[in-house]
C-alpha cells in the first residue's frame, strides 16, 4: 500500500500491467456492470450544462433512457451513475462501424464542443476509488480489472511492459493532479529499484 496524503494506493497500481485492447473488448466495460458509470457530484453539472451539446452524438434509445430515468440517477451501492439501456449499456455510449462501444461525451469533448472529457470513473478505469467507510476523507485507489472482459488488456499490458500507473498517468493527474502523479511515479521507481 502507497500513501500519498489521504489516497491509499493498492501496490497493484504500480506492480500490473495493463493497457486497453479496444479491437478485442470492444468497449465492453460500457455495458458490462451492475449500474452505468459512476459520477462525481461535480460532473452532475456538467451533464445538465452540456447535455444539449452531447444529445446529437447519442443513439436515440441512450436518449430515449435519459427522457425515462434522467440525466444522471441514484444507485444504493455505487451512488451517482448515468443511466443504461436495459441494465446494459450507457445511455451515453454508442458502437462504431467496428462494433466498438464509444462515449458520446468523449467524442463531444474530441470535437471541441465541451471542456469534460468524459466521467473521471471511466477515464480512470481499471482502476476503481472508493471511500474509506472509516473516515470519508481517505479515499482507496485500487486496480479491479474486469477477470473475463480484460484479459487482453492484461496480456497487452505485460507484452508493452506498461504499468497501470504509467497507462493511466492522465486519468490520475485530471482526478488528483500533476504533484500528486509525480509523487506516485518516484514512489514507483523507488520500489521497482530496490526490488531489482
Amino acid at each position: 500500500m502507497i500513501a500519498i496524503d489521504n489516497v491509499l494506493i493498492s501496490d497493484q497500481v504500480i506492480e500490473e500491467q495493463f493497457v486497453c485492447d479496444l479491437n478485442k473488448c470492444k468497449g465492453g466495460c460500457c455495458e458490462d456492470g451492475d449500474a452505468g458509470a459512476p459520477m462525481e457530484k461535480w460532473e452532475l453539472e456538467k451533464l445538465k450544462t452540456y447535455f444539449e451539446v452531447i444529445k446529437p452524438y447519442m443513439t436515440e434509445e441512450g436518449i430515449k433512457e435519459v427522457e425515462r430515468q434522467g440525466k444522471y440517477l441514484f444507485d444504493r451501492e455505487f451512488g451517482w451513475v448515468t443511466p443504461t439501456i436495459a441494465g446494459a449499456i450507457c445511455a451515453y455510449g454508442y458502437r462504431d462501424k467496428w462494433g466498438i462501444i464509444k462515449c458520446s461525451i468523449e467524442q463531444a469533448f474530441i470535437d471541441g464542443k465541451l471542456d469534460w472529457q468524459k466521467p473521471l470513473s471511466c477515464h480512470l478505469f481499471p482502476i476503481r476509488i472508493q471511500k474509506s467507510k472509516r473516515d470519508p476523507d481517505v479515499e482507496h485507489v485500487n486496480y479491479e480489472p474486469r477477470e473475463d472482459l480484460c484479459q487482453a488488456a492484461c496480456s497487452l499490458g505485460k507484452k508493452l511492459k506498461m504499468p497501470v500507473y504509467i497507462f493511466l498517468k492522465d486519468s490520475l493527474i485530471r482526478k488528483y493532479g500533476e504533484e500528486f502523479y509525480q509523487t506516485l511515479a518516484a514512489t514507483a521507481a523507488h520500489i521497482q529499484l530496490n526490488s531489482e
